[in-house]
């Protein structure tokens, strides 16, 4: 370890967005703080890649309005934003044909985008009624959260078009079907990003602006502000709670603190052994929070090609395995690059070719044969890492929120939580990591 001290204010477990913000924010308020990672990286479920000589996330990739925290802290750190691409028609692929259409949701048919607008008015009203920090309070909250969303959908006597255009929302957002997400959480989940409007949009949505260089820069411009007391390939196995603090081993080094932030999804907290055990709720918490599986995919191509046909590259598709698109080209006169999000399910088993081929295929069946001849191609599947599977963010099940939701981000003594999945503002987002980080350090400061 060197002249690295054994003994310090705080230990910080994940050096993602979460745990990196706690760091910045403890440090500048003059604790002695180590961040233990165990990737060989930094930024969680944030990783920049590169396809065509330029940067693609391969992780989270958005921010848009009332993200402000993730905004500040960007700013704060020099790094810009550009706009998502959204100009001109887009396309979709839907029961063997391809058509386009304007807006966030395709209008299929008059019935249809009837059938749509009725399912978002309700949907929205039963969000907004359920509380952020104490959803299990909610009124009817056992009955949304014994219900998945696909029930919930089948309830209302959804047309099949608006299941199946819901079940790419799922997909997108949460990395799993329907009726694998709690209608209780999927309704927090919306309710936490201001409505499904804004969710869903690029224009005053979610996905109105990027970063250009990737969100990874974010953070490894915090780690490099935070320099040695960041360690890297240092898994933490195990937490010790006594009287002083606690006690956090890893595969070769052990630290004294006063307190611990867990800053990783709550299903990963089943790999740390605590001394003594957790309560029995927080177990079976980590158990019954899963994460999803999503994959991206991007095509570089000379130029944006689709453009020319007055195409915005944004698409949806229920053929698979890529389910919905974006245009994120660098420069309007080239690159032309593609972003896809991928159905993990069957797409992670494959060997690259064929992964690739599947890929080529999806998009030239969106905006035509000349997708299949990129420049360059490159895909990351989140649910085969070694280290830390899944996302993007927890697919929570019916009954969970109910049953253990209170024990979520409540602290066990020194021993106090952050990540995404803790937050009650854009939960799930890069935003939320931000703001649950936040939460931690100023909770760990006041001990402090």
């Amino acid at each position: 370890m060197g002249d690295r001290p054994p003994i310090v204010d705080v230990v910080i477990i994940g050096a993602g967005f979460a745990g990196l913000t706690a760091a910045r924010e403890l440090t500048r308020q003059g604790c002695d703080v180590l961040v233990l990672e165990g990737r060989d990286r930094v930024g969680g479920r944030s990783f920049t890649g590169s396809v065509g000589g330029f940067p693609a996330d391969m992780g989270g990739a958005f921010v848009g309005p009332t993200q402000d925290a993730l905004l500040a802290l960007a700013a704060d750190l020099g790094i810009a934003t550009t706009p998502t691409h959204h100009d001109g028609r887009n396309v979709i692929h839907w029961r063997g044909r391809t058509r386009s259409y304007r807006g966030t949701i395709p209008t299929l048919s008059l019935p249809g985008l009837l059938d749509i607008a009725r399912l978002r008015w309700h949907f929205n009203r039963i969000a907004h009624g359920v509380p952020l920090a104490s959803p299990w309070s909610a009124r009817r909250a056992d009955e949304l959260d014994g219900q998945s969303l696909g029930g919930w959908l089948r309830s209302v006597r959804a047309s099949g078009s608006s299941r199946d255009l819901l079940a790419i929302m799922a997909r997108v957002t949460w990395g799993c079907e329907p009726d694998d997400v709690s209608m209780l959480h999927a309704a927090r989940y919306t309710h936490a990003a201001g409505g499904l409007d804004r969710l869903l949009d690029v224009d005053n949505g979610a996905q109105q602006d990027r970063f250009p260089g990737g969100t990874q820069q974010i953070a490894k411009a915090m780690a490099a502000e935070l320099g040695r007391r960041v360690v890297l390939n240092a898994p933490v196995r195990r937490i010790e709670r006594h009287g002083s603090g606690v006690t956090v081993d890893t595969d070769s080094d052990r630290f004294d603190a006063g307190f611990v932030i867990v800053a990783v999804p709550p299903a990963h907290r089943e790999s740390i052994q605590f001394e003594p055990p957790l309560p029995d709720a927080y177990s079976r918490l980590a158990r019954n929070w899963p994460q999803g599986r999503l994959s991206k995919a991007y095509a570089a191509y000379p130029r944006p090609f689709w453009r020319d046909a007055g195409f915005s590259g944004q698409a949806l598709s229920d053929a698979g395995p890529v389910f919905i698109t974006f245009d994120v080209s660098p420069h309007a006169e080239g690159p032309g690059i593609l972003m896809g999000f991928v159905d993990a399910r069957a797409f992670d088993a494959l060997p690259p070719e064929q992964r690739r081929s599947e890929v080529l295929r999806c998009f030239a069946s969106l905006f035509g044969a000349e997708a299949l001849k990129p420049i360059d191609y490159a895909d990351h599947r989140w649910g085969v890492e070694e280290f830390a599977p899944g996302g993007p963010t927890a697919a929570v099940p019916p009954g969970a929120w109910t049953r253990f939701g209170r024990w979520l981000r409540e602290p066990v003594g020194p021993i106090h939580w952050a990540g995404t999945e803790t937050a009650d503002e854009w939960t799930g987002f890069l935003d939320g990591a931000v703001r649950s980080g936040q939460r931690a350090a100023a909770a760990g400061a006041a001990l402090l």
